[in-house]
C-alpha cells in the first residue's frame, strides 16, 4: 500500500494512529483536517499532524457547508435520534466520508482510515459512506482491528512517541464537537447512576448559576433560521451567537442513555445549546403554519431520518427521498419565534407568521367569535358515528343487542359527596 488518507481530529486516536499506520502498512500517510466550527479542531492541528509523522495535512474549513448540507436540513425534518440528541457528531460524517473519498481520489490513495473503535457508531457512518461513493478503496481503522489498546495505554504511547494530546490518565473523557454539539462520553459516565461530574461539562453554564432570564427573537424562511433580533446572519454567525447566548443560560445540556447501532445502550453527555434553542424555535413555528397531516406526517419522518442519520445511511436513496419531501413541506415555514432562556430551559413565548393557518376570529371565545357553534352538531354526528355502530354492535359471543361493555364501572369505587336542594 502506498497512501493512506487518515480524518486527522489532532485528538489522542488519530495521532496514535498516524505513526500506527506507517508502521504497519509501509504507507504514506496524508491527513485531513476539516474544522466544523465549535473548536473542533487545534489551532495547530496542521503542525500536530506533520510532527505525528503525516506526509502532507490538509486542513478544510467546512463550517459553512456543514450548517448549510447537513445541520440544517436535520433542524428543517425536526430530526433529533430517540427524541433527544440533536445527531450533531452523526450529521458530520457524510461530509467528512465524501471529503475523504475526494481527497483519496486527488492524491491516488488506495485506502482511508479513521479513529473509530468497534463499539461505536461512527465506525459504521465511515465505513459505509465511503463504500457507497467509492466501492474500490479500502477503509482501515487501526483502533477496530489491529493497535488493541486500551485509551490509557493509548495516553501513554502518544507521551512516549512525544505525541501532544489533549487527553490525560484523569480526564478520560472522549469528545467530539462541532457548531451543532458536543458529546462526551467514557470515564465516570459509564455508570448511568453517576451525577455527571462538572468537567463533563465545557460550554454550558450550571443551570441554578445561570444570570437572569432573557427572551430572543429568531427569524426562520423556508424552515431555515436566517436572523436573531432581527439582524440578519449567516449560518455559521447565527448559530454561534445563539451557542453563546444559550451556552451562558445553561440551554442545551442533554444526559441520555442511547441505543447504540451495534447493539449496545450508552450513557452520553450532550451539549447543543444553539441546537436545541432552534429544534424548539422551528417546532413552534411549523405548529403555526402546517395543517395537522402534515405535522402528524412529519413526526414519522422526523424520527426515521433521524435514524438514518444516527445509522449512517445518509447516502441512501430513503435518505434522499425524505429530505426532498422536508424540503417541501418547509415552503411556507418562514416567521419569527420568540424564546425565552431561563436557567437551563428554552421556552416558546411567542410566534408569529404571514403564513399563519392560526385564525384569531375562529379561535376567540370574545364578541367577535366567527365560529359556527350550530355547525358542531352535525359534526360530532358524523365524527362519532363509527364508534355508536361499535357500541350498537353489542358483546362477543353472540350476546347482539346489549351494550358493549368496554371498562369495568368505577363510580361506586370513587369517594363521592353528594348535596341536595
Amino acid at each position: 500500500m502506498k497512501k493512506v488518507v487518515l480524518a486527522y481530529s489532532g485528538g489522542l486516536d488519530t495521532s496514535v494512529a498516524v505513526a500506527w499506520l506507517k508502521e504497519q502498512y509501509g504507507a504514506e500517510v496524508i491527513t485531513l483536517s476539516v474544522d466544523l466550527g465549535g473548536g473542533s479542531l487545534p489551532a495547530d492541528v496542521e503542525q500536530r499532524a506533520l510532527a505525528a509523522g503525516a506526509s502532507r495535512a490538509y486542513v478544510i474549513d467546512g463550517r459553512e457547508t456543514f450548517l448549510a448540507r447537513y445541520a440544517l436540513r436535520a433542524l428543517q425534518a425536526d430530526a433529533l435520534y430517540q427524541g433527544a440528541y440533536p445527531l450533531a457528531t452523526a450529521l458530520a460524517r457524510p461530509l467528512l466520508a465524501q471529503l475523504l473519498v475526494e481527497l483519496a481520489q486527488k492524491e491516488g490513495a488506495e485506502a482511508v482510515a479513521h479513529g473509530c473503535t468497534g463499539k461505536g457508531n461512527d465506525q459504521v457512518r465511515f465505513d459505509v459512506a465511503v463504500h457507497a461513493l467509492d466501492p474500490g478503496l479500502q477503509v482501515i481503522a487501526p483502533m477496530r482491528v489491529g493497535m488493541g489498546l486500551t485509551r490509557e495505554q493509548k495516553v501513554d504511547l502518544a507521551a512516549a512517541r512525544g505525541i501532544e494530546v489533549p487527553v490525560t490518565r484523569e480526564t478520560p473523557w472522549s469528545v467530539d464537537v462541532n457548531l451543532w454539539g458536543r458529546s462526551c462520553e467514557t470515564g465516570p459516565l459509564e455508570d448511568p447512576w453517576a451525577t455527571p461530574p462538572d468537567d463533563a461539562y465545557a460550554w454550558t453554564v450550571k443551570p441554578s448559576l445561570a444570570p437572569e432570564p432573557v427572551e430572543v427573537v429568531i427569524g426562520f424562511e423556508g424552515g431555515i433560521p436566517v436572523s436573531v433580533d432581527g439582524e440578519r446572519l449567516s449560518g455559521v454567525d447565527l448559530v454561534e451567537r445563539l451557542h453563546t447566548l444559550g451556552a451562558a443560560h445553561g440551554v442545551g445540556r442533554i444526559d441520555h442513555v442511547e441505543d447504540r447501532l451495534v447493539g449496545i445502550k450508552s450513557r452520553e453527555i450532550y451539549e447543543a445549546p444553539a441546537a436545541m434553542i432552534l429544534h424548539t424555535a422551528h417546532k413552534a413555528l411549523e405548529g403555526l403554519v402546517l395543517s395537522r397531516e402534515q405535522l402528524r406526517f412529519n413526526r414519522v419522518v422526523a424520527d426515521e431520518l433521524a435514524r438514518i442519520i444516527y445509522d449512517g445511511l445518509w447516502f441512501s436513496a430513503l435518505s434522499r427521498d425524505l429530505r426532498t419531501y422536508v424540503m417541501s413541506s418547509q415552503r411556507v415555514v418562514s416567521g419569527d419565534v420568540r424564546i425565552r432562556l431561563d436557567h437551563g430551559r428554552a421556552e416558546v413565548v411567542g410566534r408569529r407568521s404571514p403564513l399563519s393557518l392560526y385564525e384569531k376570529r375562529l379561535a376567540t371565545y370574545d364578541e367577535t367569535d366567527a365560529f359556527d357553534h350550530a355547525a358542531a352538531v352535525g359534526f360530532i354526528e358524523i365524527f362519532g358515528l363509527p364508534l355508536r355502530v361499535e357500541a350498537a354492535r353489542g358483546g362477543v359471543g353472540g350476546h347482539h343487542g346489549a351494550a358493549w361493555q368496554w371498562t369495568d364501572p368505577i363510580l361506586a369505587s370513587l369517594p363521592a359527596t353528594v348535596a341536595s336542594a
